[in-house]
């Protein structure tokens, strides 16, 4: 089989990326040389590829569902928010421009070369490379210039499918409107439909596929049901208004409780989901100083505004409620932005141009911005952890430099964070996926609250793994797999009736 297919969605957060995931590791399962692809991704969540380049979050994990290495042609852009108005735009993993919404979509046109070129590149060396979409296609405002939906899919000729998110009511309607929103040329690649997140009898739901089928010549080709835990690495922050599912039931007598402070540009918030497959650790994202109160473990996340972000912790007294578990002794983390936070210096002219700014003074720390940004991915040691092994990745403008306390990891090149009393401060993400120092610090938080809790045994790559194979079961199970196997290879039917104004 060779081909392509583009996985459109309704809105944000209908699925998009479960899908492609669940795709390509059902197709990489059978055989065939798949990999994903998102032109144009504006995520906070993301990741760095072996060659030191920065792509969304969601392809990388896409990648290893599909069993291969990411790499910045599955992302070649990617747009970081840096304020209400301005979003850093990286190309190809480097970033290149600082831009507003206007700005950036004069440039779009210029950049579907790129794009053009990174999908020719993925199609020349695997068998089906499938696509993700942004947003909605249906977004009229956009589509002259639009190079991730509907005119990706005009220029490289890929039959559409448009997944709604059924848990939130309304699909049919939104997937109705999408479509009658298209002009004539659009609407003839878009060649079926998925639902969602779907909760109940199919069979009830049956009778509604049948009359949409019949009202848009297109067929429903799959109804996924919702599956409790089934996905991580999310790149949208929508994800975080949603219930979280429960913890995994403790193991000893008690439980951990993590709050995650909720910043206005959180990033890389994907860092926790290795603590939340702890048993008997829970994870809430919180922006209530209550809550940073009474956690066991408080961590502060990246932010890709650090200046903007302290401000606004301090007006909503976060700060104190941080200053407070410092002086009590309870743990406190920070990671990238809210290690810089913890510092006693900021001296930013590059995100916010705000100059010398005063942070909290929880460690002995100052922070550099440069206009270049630093993108690896480190190894080292834990001394205070057993030596344990640790990796990550870093994603930063800012060069902290420590002047007091001791370093949390200890690497070939040099020490890397610190930690004071109960506060501890790192650049690197992706440090809690390393199984060794997971457990060993939850260990500690334990011991220093009074808690009975006790590790779990499981691996967090096994883990990832099952939920990829469980993306594809569902895949197998619950959609039509011949009618996607026809669309990759053959493309959009022909003589696809038009729906709505277009028609």
């Amino acid at each position: 089989m060779s081909g392509g297919l583009l996985v459109a969605g309704t809105c944000s957060d209908a699925g998009k990326s479960v899908i492609v995931a669940g795709l390509c590791r059902w197709l990489a399962r059978r055989g065939i040389k798949v990999a994903p692809f998102k032109s144009q991704n504006m995520a906070l969540n993301s990741a760095v590829t072996a060659d030191g380049e920065e792509i969304g979050r969601a392809q990388a994990a896409q990648a290893a569902a599909a069993g291969i290495e990411p790499e910045v042609a599955m992302n070649p852009i990617l747009l970081k928010p840096t304020g209400e108005r301005t979003t850093q735009v990286i190309v190809r993993g480097k970033p290149v421009a600082w831009a507003d919404a206007r700005s950036y979509h004069e440039r779009k046109g210029e950049l579907m070369d790129i794009v053009m070129e990174s999908l020719a590149e993925l199609r020349n060396r695997f068998d089906v490379v499938i696509c993700e979409g942004a947003g909605s296609p249906a977004e009229i405002n956009l589509r002259a210039n639009d190079l991730v939906n509907m005119g990706l899919a005009r220029a490289a000729d890929l039959p559409v499918v448009v997944v709604a998110d059924i848990d939130r009511g309304g699909a049919f309607a939104s997937l109705y409107g999408t479509l009658a929103l298209l002009e004539p040329a659009d609407q003839a690649l878009i060649s079926g439909f998925m639902m969602n997140k779907f909760r109940g009898d199919v069979g009830v739901l049956q009778p509604g596929l049948d009359d949409f089928q019949q009202r848009t010549g297109r067929p429903t080709i799959g109804v996924v049901p919702w599956v409790r835990g089934l996905w991580m690495d999310v790149e949208d922050s929508l994800a975080l208004e949603a219930p979280r599912d429960g913890a995994i039931p403790p193991v000893g007598t008690d439980s951990i409780s993590v709050a995650v402070i909720r910043l206005r540009w959180i990033s890389n918030f994907t860092d926790f989901d290795a603590l939340a497959s702890e048993p008997g650790v829970t994870v809430r994202f919180t922006q209530s100083p209550a809550d940073v109160a009474s956690a066991d473990l408080v961590i502060v996340p990246g932010s890709k505004a650090t200046v903007e972000d302290l401000e606004w912790m301090r007006t909503r007294g976060l700060d104190r409620a941080l200053m407070d578990r410092a002086t009590k002794g309870d743990p406190t983390l920070g990671i990238c932005g809210g290690y810089q936070m913890f510092g006693e210096q900021i001296v930013d002219d590059v995100e916010s141009s705000r100059g010398r700014v005063d942070g909290l003074g929880l460690l002995p720390v100052t922070t550099s911005f440069a206009p270049d940004k630093l993108l690896d991915r480190p190894r080292g040691t834990a001394p205070l952890h057993g030596d344990e092994e640790v990796s990550g990745y870093q994603i930063r403008h800012g060069r902290v430099a420590r002047y007091g306390g001791v370093p949390l990891f200890v690497t070939d090149n040099g020490d890397e964070g610190a930690v004071v009393g109960s506060v501890s401060g790192t650049s690197w993400h992706g440090i809690f996926e390393c199984d060794g120092f997971r457990r060993s610090f939850l260990a500690e938080v334990a011991e220093r609250r009074g808690l009975d809790w006790v590790a779990g045994t499981e691996l967090f790559a096994d883990l990832r793994e099952a939920r990829f194979d469980v993306l594809a079961d569902l895949i197998e199970e619950h959609c039509d797999t011949d009618a996607i196997e026809r669309l990759i290879a053959e493309g959009a039917p022909a003589g696809l009736p038009l729906i709505g104004a277009a028609a």
